[in-house]
């Protein structure tokens, strides 16, 4: 299996988070669990405005840990802004034949780390 976590998370932290949409399947389905709010969709579609709608920060999701067990993919880190460690997330993702992710669900907190933040 591809590593497709990693790529689609070098894309949402590039200039053209846009490009991420290349790596979903069109009915994809998502799930972001974000402090005090989700986003949530059942398309492609619905992923781009959730990108349009993001507020455009110097972002980086640094991979600690990148697992794949069949057509599940699951990555944990930490999310940087500017720098600076502002919390870290728990993904996963079912991933079709194509490489393309079909079902993608996410929590991020700013409150705990499951594993220890690098220095």
């Amino acid at each position: 299996m591809a590593d497709v976590l990693p790529a689609y998370m070098a894309r949402m932290d590039s200039d053209a988070p846009d490009r991420a949409l290349d790596l979903l399947e069109p009915d994809f389905r998502f799930l972001i669990a974000l402090p005090g709010r989700e986003a949530t969709g059942r398309s492609k579609a619905d992923f781009a405005d959730y990108i349009a709608g993001r507020n455009a920060v110097e972002r980086e999701h640094k991979i600690l840990r990148h697992s794949s067990d069949g057509d599940l993919e699951t990555v944990y880190g930490v999310v940087t802004e500017s720098g600076k460690a502002v919390g870290s997330f728990l993904s996963a993702a079912v991933v079709t034949p194509a490489g393309r992710m079909s079902r993608y669900q996410s929590y991020f907190t700013t409150t705990y780390d499951l594993i220890d933040l690098p220095d």
